[in-house]
């Protein structure tokens, strides 16, 4: 007969995604156990979800954090199965395939057969508007220069640069990829931010060339994914992302969640874990899972263990949104396509819009439109020294410029995102690498974890929380084998 043996407590530093996910993984990986487990989620905000927040308005469906997910990154789609809300999914329009780039001022279709910017359709890349002849055959040396030998991390612009040329990565590059991190492609790591470019061209040479096979290898692999998701390039749900969010909560039926709870700092004391509060009180743990930005993780830690004021080097850029809703009928112009982005030579303020309910139909009443407009990037955080009055005149500004909109808007929201964009310098895996070592050394059952470190999309960020709690169940013992 088994004896009886005292819970072990997790704390989980961090109400976003990421620590919701742990919490989930966590719970999940014990219940087939025998060893009992608490669980305490704190979160200084006054809620839990982090960036993800879902407005209702008027008939709208507005995100006014991240607004979908990538359908082929494969842990959202797992968690949504897990909390039985597949049927929740919803692909984009098909009829939203169209996606714009400004050049020149005007908008210019982006090329079909585009894989996440190169190529994978020479035909439509060869016939763009957006290159000028000699842009496009420098392109198409990557067909037959060698590939780069080097084991030293580069910088994703060098990359692109290198391989497609400098037009290339300016026109249509930049600002697809960087649009990501809102981040200069200079500025960020090749292997942290696109490691598929990397090991494309140690395995096939050509950039161009890899992605094509890719391409072909993405179609049988998405015969696994859900119905929804095979047809489209991203997901979101019926009710918005705050679906997920609410799932994962109501799983977490025997979980301690604690809002308007900052913490200062984590001490260790012998096989505990005393976590202070910013109220003085303590909480021990026999672990804990921090899912916080690097900055406040090197506050918490960083007294403990020096080596974790290491993650102050990720820098984090700060961005907005603009949602603005129309009457279809006073617009001026019909929609065709999901959006466009702004190249940075184009010194727009906006850096991209989304025609969000030409791109997902759930989000806007019939006869309604609901567009968003995108501010901020690396370099440029102008917006930050203007009120928001002028933010949203210097929005419909652009829009009028570059697509002849004049109509008042039925309402306008704005969301800032402070320090919410974090950008991994060349060497990023190393550092990580480096600061995870001496943690684990020195506090062996804290983990340090989310979108300061191996991704920001939220599917990176749930790998991320599963992966936290299976090394934290496997710290502390947990599991039954």
């Amino acid at each position: 007969m088994e004896e009886n043996r005292s819970p072990k407590h997790v704390v989980i530093i961090g109400g976003g995604i990421t620590g919701l996910s742990a919490a989930f993984y966590l719970k999940q990986s014990i219940e087939t156990s025998a060893a009992p487990l608490k669980i305490t989620i704190m979160d200084k905000s006054d809620s839990f979800g982090g960036k993800i927040q879902t407005l209702k308005r008027d008939g709208f469906v507005i995100e006014k954090g991240p607004d979908s997910f990538l359908a082929r990154k494969l842990p959202m789609v797992e968690l949504t199965r897990e909390l039985g809300l597949e049927d929740q999914l919803t692909g984009m329009n098909p009829d939203s395939r169209k996606t714009y780039i400004l050049s020149g001022g005007k908008l210019h279709r982006m090329p079909p057969g585009l894989m996440l910017g190169i190529p994978t359709q020479m035909g439509p890349f060869m016939r763009t508007g957006l290159l000028s002849l000699g842009g496009k055959l420098r392109a198409a040396m990557d067909l037959v220069l060698p590939k780069r030998t080097s084991p030293e991390d580069e910088s994703l612009g060098h990359f692109l640069e290198r391989r497609l040329g400098v037009e290339v990565l300016g026109q249509i590059a930049e600002p697809l990829l960087a649009g990501i991190y809102a981040g200069n492609t200079y500025n960020l790591s090749l292997r942290a931010t696109f490691p598929q470019f990397h090991a494309i061209e140690q395995k096939h040479r050509s950039l161009i060339l890899g992605m094509m096979k890719n391409r072909k290898t993405g179609g049988e692999e998405s015969r696994t994914l859900p119905e929804v998701a095979r047809n489209t390039m991203f997901l979101s749900y019926k009710e918005g992302l705050e679906t997920i969010v609410h799932g994962l909560i109501d799983a977490l039926d025997n979980v301690r969640f604690v809002k308007q709870c900052g913490v200062a700092r984590i001490e260790r004391a012998d096989d505990v874990y005393r976590v202070i509060r910013e109220d003085g009180s303590v909480e021990e743990a026999d672990g804990v899972i921090v899912a916080l930005p690097a900055h406040g993780i090197s506050k918490l830690l960083g007294s403990s263990v020096p080596e974790v004021k290491e993650l102050d080097r990720i820098e984090y850029v700060s961005v907005a949104n603009v949602i603005l809703a129309f009457d279809e009928k006073e617009l001026g112009r019909e929609l065709d396509g999901s959006g466009f982005l702004v190249p940075r030579r184009e010194g727009r303020f906006i850096t991209a819009c989304t025609w969000t309910s030409r791109k997902w139909l759930h989000t806007a009443p019939s006869g309604k439109v609901l567009m968003r407009c995108y501010i901020g990037r690396s370099g440029d955080e102008r917006w930050q020294d203007m009120s928001e009055d002028e933010i949203i005149r210097a929005v419909r500004h652009d829009l009028k410029e570059v697509m002849g909109i004049t109509a008042e808007p039925l309402f306008t929201e704005m969301t800032k995102l402070m320090h919410s964009m974090p950008q991994y310098p060349v060497g990023h895996l190393d550092l990580i690498r480096g600061v995870r070592q001496r943690l684990a050394d020195k506090m062996p059952g804290v983990l340090i974890t989310g979108g300061a470190f191996h991704g920001v999309g939220l599917p990176d960020c749930i790998r991320q929380g599963k992966e936290a709690a299976k090394e934290m169940t496997e710290r502390l013992q947990l599991s039954s084998k």
